[in-house]
């Protein structure tokens, strides 16, 4: 007797809109395959939206974002949902029924971008998007090309007098208080996690200072103080009194590493900090660096080569050795002690600016999420590939840089098209 089953669905749902989910909607709808992308933020590009520059070629995000959201608007195969999370999954590989949730954006497709409505609701709000450094209108668009490129108002300010004004202030009728939260229901064939990761909570440190020093910042944040459309327009300075750093310290494995925190290496802190240690000397080139680390990880020849030439500066200090504490100095600055792994001696340097290289946790290492899914101790999802169905791309399975995770993304857009097959 033949069992009856729902027919298999042909369409592929990617949880996650940073470059990894970009690229696996991509290279699934580009080849034919429906793709819903659903983005929990207003927008997409995930972390690479927010750095400054990224490997290989040191290019500024706009450079491989911008491609990719052209491709998005000219492929009707791909329905994009911001605002939006996964709330339930239920079914089998090739047949899911999944619910999402879509907060609403108080701004509709009417928006031209104009920047009117942020110019006349006149409150200024926190803003994640640069770790806090500096405030926001409660209107406003995430970065200058988010996509979509719509502005949105901040849930803070609904059904205040900014939130009218607001409204009162756009040509366009396109800022609609009245929007409200939504659900929608789709039949799916596969998914692909594509959620990423966040800066390890540096607060969580206690030796190194973070949240109770000033002048120390993570390595997240140096990448927004460096981007032309961060907090100081690129200038990378002291968040407690704006001076320029005259001397930076990097502390390496900042939680990483560290079987209280992230036993695991995060793979990309090392590169990140010979990085953030030529934008300093690039604005400033007789500022000194030091460099603390327990060992630099710099994979494959064109990093080693990196490295190579960030060793050569002799303003660039390399000091082999684990933090023991970094605590505040005199006048703003920061001093940093530790013991030198290969002397054995403890050693105390004082600097005007500290940058800890945080580590990389999985998003869905404290929010576990729907479906059938195994993880490591550590939140990462660990792919099923021979019952096939729901995976996981990019640095949802492993710590990897943005090459890494192209290309893992690239494979796990044809496991999801291999499930849809086999049905």
């Amino acid at each position: 007797m033949t069992e009856n089953k729902a027919p298999a669905s042909g369409s592929i749902l990617v949880v996650g809109g940073g470059i990894s989910g970009l690229t696996t909607a991509l290279e699934a709808a580009e080849v034919g395959y429906e793709v819903f992308l659903v983005e929990k933020n207003p927008y997409l590009g995930g972390r690479v939206a927010q750095l400054n520059q990224y490997f290989p070629k040191l290019c500024p995000p706009t450079c491989g974002l911008e491609i990719n959201f052209r491709r998005i608007k000219d492929n009707p195969l791909i329905k994009v949902m911001t605002l939006s999370e996964v709330q339930k999954v239920e079914g089998e590989p090739g047949n899911y029924n999944v619910t999402i949730n879509i907060k609403p954006r108080y701004v509709n497709e009417n928006c031209t971008a104009c920047g009117d409505c942020a110019e006349a609701c006149g409150v200024e709000i926190s803003d994640p998007f640069n770790f806090e450094m500096g405030k926001k209108p409660g209107a406003h668009l995430p970065f200058e090309m988010a996509f979509p490129s719509r502005y949105i108002l901040s849930p803070e300010i609904i059904g205040t007098d900014a939130a009218q004004k607001a409204k009162d202030a756009c040509k366009y009728d396109a800022v609609d208080l009245e929007m409200k939260a939504k659900t929608l229901d789709l039949n799916v064939g596969a998914i692909v996690y594509a959620t990423g990761w966040q800066p390890y909570d540096a607060t969580k440190i206690d030796n190194l200072g973070f949240g109770q020093v000033p002048n120390i910042i993570t390595n997240m944040m140096m990448e927004r103080l460096a981007a032309p459309n961060g907090p100081t327009q690129g200038k990378i300075l002291r968040p407690a009194d704006q001076k320029a750093p005259e001397s930076v310290a990097f502390v390496q494995c900042a939680g990483s590493r560290d079987e209280n925190h992230l036993p695991y290496c995060s793979y990309i802190c090392c590169m990140a900090s010979l990085k953030q240690a030529l934008y300093v000397r690039e604005q400033y080139p007789d500022a000194t660096i030091y460099i603390f680390y327990i060992d630099i990880r710099s994979p494959g020849q064109r990093y080693e080569k990196f490295y190579q030439k960030v060793k050569d500066d002799e303003k660039i200090i390399f000091i082999k050795g684990k933090v023991a504490a970094v605590e505040a100095a005199a006048g703003g600055a920061v001093t940093v002690t530790a013991e030198n792994a290969v002397t054995g001696e403890k050693s105390s340097q004082t600097v005007d600016m500290v940058v800890l290289a945080t580590g990389m946790q999985p998003s869905a290492a404290e929010t576990k999420l729907p479906g059938d899914i195994k993880y490591t101790e550590d939140g990462f999802i660990l792919n099923d590939f021979q019952r096939g169905g729901i995976f996981a791309a990019g640095c949802a399975n492993k710590p990897a840089d943005v090459v890494s995770s192209n290309q893992n993304a690239t494979g796990m857009a044809l496991k999801a098209i291999q499930t849809l097959a086999a049905k």
